[in-house]
């Protein structure tokens, strides 16, 4: 129970696994050719690899800095992205409901529009005036109360909190209320 759960709130890393297969693939294939053609006596196709390998040991003779900050910066880019994508722990939207008899995953905006609806009920307020959002560790409940209507912010965090200890996701966010100082025109 708990692999699928985890594999149901974390992203799989496959995709990135594969483009750097890929990558490495790529350039020690092309290493490999290079190599091939210049055992056989043969004129390279692009880069003869002892030229390459002097070029490379010569650094940063012979290369404009212009071109030298560019290519350092994205091969810099490109690392910290694979890096960062091995290490930080991804997490899809979603949070996990505690049951004994199944695995329960809901998805951030199904949570987001129930705790709307009971925010929008407790304010008395029209559905668009209330807008969730709701992550990993915060619930954040923005409303903006009608023009001349008193609005009762403890009562319309107390829904919410309410809602969301009845719902009991795993971890359990803070909620937070801002209310908008301009209000809206009552219809």
């Amino acid at each position: 129970m708990e692999r699928i759960l985890r594999r149901e709130t974390h992203p799989s890393r496959a995709v990135v696994s594969m483009i750097a297969a890929v990558l490495v693939g790529v350039v020690c294939g092309y290493a490999l050719l290079e190599t091939g053609v210049r055992a056989i006596g043969q004129p390279a196709w692009l880069v003869d690899p002892l030229t390459a390998a002097e070029r490379v040991v010569a650094l940063p003779a012979g290369i404009p800095p212009l071109l030298l900050g560019v290519t350092g910066a994205v091969v810099t880019m490109a690392g910290l992205f694979f890096f960062l994508n091995a290490v930080l722990p991804g997490r899809r939207a979603r949070h996990v409901f505690p049951d004994r008899r199944a695995a329960v995953v809901v998805d951030d905006e199904v949570i987001a529009a129930a705790l709307a609806r009971r925010a929008r009920v407790a304010a008395n307020v029209t559905p668009g005036q209330v807008m969730v959002v709701v992550s990993r560790n915060r619930v954040v409940v923005n409303v903006r109360p009608t023009s001349g209507v008193p609005l009762r912010q403890d009562a319309v965090l107390a829904a919410v909190r309410r809602e969301l200890q009845d719902m009991g996701p795993e971890p359990m966010p803070d909620v937070q209320l801002q209310v908008a100082t301009a209000g809206v025109v009552g219809a």
